[in-house]
C-alpha cells in the first residue's frame, strides 16, 4: 500500500497514568482499585491496560513508549511507580518521563512546598526544574534508565518547560498537541508544526494530526481517530517521506468511559493500527531510547492529512455506535432512549465503511460541490 523506500518513524506512545479524579473520590484507600483500573486495565472480561497492550505490541513485533507518571508517588510512594515500570521494563519496551501536575497540590512533602497547580505551565520554572528532579528521581528509583523524552499531563507544558527540560538533561519533549495550541499548551509554535525542531533547547516533537473540516485538526490518539483515518495518515505521511508520525494513547485507553469493560470497537481499532504498522515497509517501530527523533529546520515538514468527509462520516459513525454501545448517554440522552436514531444512523453510516478511495474522494467533491 506504501510502497518501498524510506521509513517514516512512527511513535505509539502510551500515557500511563493512575486517574487523579479517582483519587480524590476514593483517596489512599481506592489505590489498588485506582491501579487495577488505569494501568492493568482490569474488568470482568479480562485485563486491557498495559500488559495487554505490550502483547499484542510484542504479537507484532513493534515496540511501544510508555510515558509513565512518576507524580503519583507523592500520594502512593515509590512501590507505585515500581509496580507500574517494573513489567514495561522487563517486556523490553521503551519507558519515559510523563507528569501530572495534578498530584502536587495532594502533598506537602513534594518538591514543590505543597504548591499546587493543573499543568506543568502553571508553576515557574525553577519549581518545574524540581518537578521534573523529583520525577526523573522516582523514574531512576523504579530501575529505569535516565528518561530522553517527556511529555507534560493534559499537554499542559510552557516554554519554561521545555528550558526546564533542558536544565536536567533530558533532550525530547513531545507535549505539542496542535488541538491543544493556544490553550492548555503555550508552547510557542506554529499551530501547523508537524516535524521535530530545536525549540528551547529542546527538540520539540509534536503529536501528529490530521486536517479537520473549517481549518481545524484532530490530533492522533487512539480514541480520537477512527482506524482508517489513522491508516490514511500513516500513508500520507510515508507517501511524503515524513520522519517521524506520533501517535497518543493511554493505559486505560481501550476501556470504555466508566472504565468498567473494553470498548471493543478500540480494542479492535488498536489491533488493526499495529497490523498496518508492522506490515507496512514505509513505516518503521521507533522508540526514543533507540531512535530518537531528528530535529528539521523551523518551516518544515509534511502538512496534515487532508480532511475527508467520507472519513469524517465513517468516524462520526463509528463513535456513535461506540458512544452508544459503551458509554452512559449519548447526546444527553440514555442509550436506550437513542436506540431508533442508531437504527437510522446505521443504515446510512455502513455503506461508507466500504469506500474505495476513488470513491471516497469523489464524495467528497460532490459534497463540496
Amino acid at each position: 500500500m506504501i510502497g518501498q523506500g524510506a521509513t517514516t518513524n512512527v511513535y505509539l506512545t502510551v500515557d500511563t497514568e493512575l486517574s487523579s479524579l479517582h483519587f480524590r473520590r476514593h483517596g489512599v484507600a481506592g489505590l489498588e482499585a485506582n491501579f487495577a483500573s488505569s494501568i492493568l486495565g482490569r474488568t470482568e472480561a479480562g485485563d486491557f491496560g498495559i500488559l495487554y497492550q505490550m502483547e499484542r505490541l510484542d504479537a507484532f513485533g513493534l515496540k511501544g513508549i510508555f510515558f509513565v507518571d512518576t507524580l503519583v508517588a507523592l500520594v502512593a510512594g515509590q512501590e507505585m511507580v515500581d509496580r507500574i515500570v517494573r513489567p514495561i521494563l522487563e517486556a523490553g519496551h521503551d519507558v519515559q518521563l510523563h507528569a501530572h501536575a495534578e498530584w502536587l497540590g495532594r502533598s506537602k512533602s513534594g518538591p514543590t512546598d505543597g504548591r499546587g497547580g493543573r499543568n506543568m505551565a502553571d508553576f515557574p520554572l525553577e519549581d518545574q526544574v524540581r518537578i521534573l528532579d523529583y520525577g526523573i528521581e522516582r523514574l531512576l528509583a523504579a530501575g529505569a534508565p535516565m528518561p530522553v523524552a517527556f511529555r507534560a499531563g493534559n499537554y499542559g507544558a510552557n516554554d519554561d518547560t521545555l528550558r526546564a527540560l533542558a536544565r536536567v538533561g533530558i533532550a525530547c519533549d513531545t507535549s505539542y498537541s496542535p488541538d491543544y495550541a493556544g490553550s492548555v499548551c503555550g508552547i510557542t509554535l506554529p499551530r501547523e508544526t508537524t516535524a521535530p525542531v530545536l525549540h528551547a533547547g529542546v527538540i520539540e516533537v509534536p503529536v501528529s494530526a490530521i486536517a479537520g473540516p473549517s481549518g481545524g485538526s484532530r490530533h492522533a490518539q487512539i480514541t480520537a481517530l477512527s482506524a482508517q483515518e489513522m491508516i490514511a495518515a500513516l500513508a500520507y505521511a510515508a507517501l511524503n517521506h515524513q520522519a517521524a508520525f506520533t501517535i497518543v494513547s493511554h493505559s486505560f485507553e481501550l476501556l470504555c468511559r466508566q472504565r468498567t469493560r473494553p470498548n471493543r470497537i478500540v480494542v479492535r481499532r488498536f489491533d488493526r493500527l499495529c497490523e498496518v504498522i508492522a506490515s507496512s515497509p514505509r513505516l518503521r517501530s521507533a522508540t526514543y531510547a533507540d531512535d530518537p527523533p531528528r530535529p528539521e529546520p523551523a518551516g518544515e515538514g509534511v502538512d496534515w492529512l487532508p480532511h475527508s468527509l467520507a472519513r469524517t462520516l465513517v468516524r462520526t459513525g463509528e463513535q456513535a455506535v461506540s458512544n452508544g454501545l459503551y458509554g452512559e448517554q449519548v447526546a444527553g440522552m440514555p442509550v436506550s432512549a437513542a436506540a431508533p436514531a442508531f437504527t437510522v444512523r446505521d443504515r446510512l453510516i455502513a455503506p461508507l465503511q466500504t469506500l474505495t478511495p476513488l470513491q471516497q474522494i469523489a464524495l467528497d467533491i460532490l459534497m463540496a460541490v
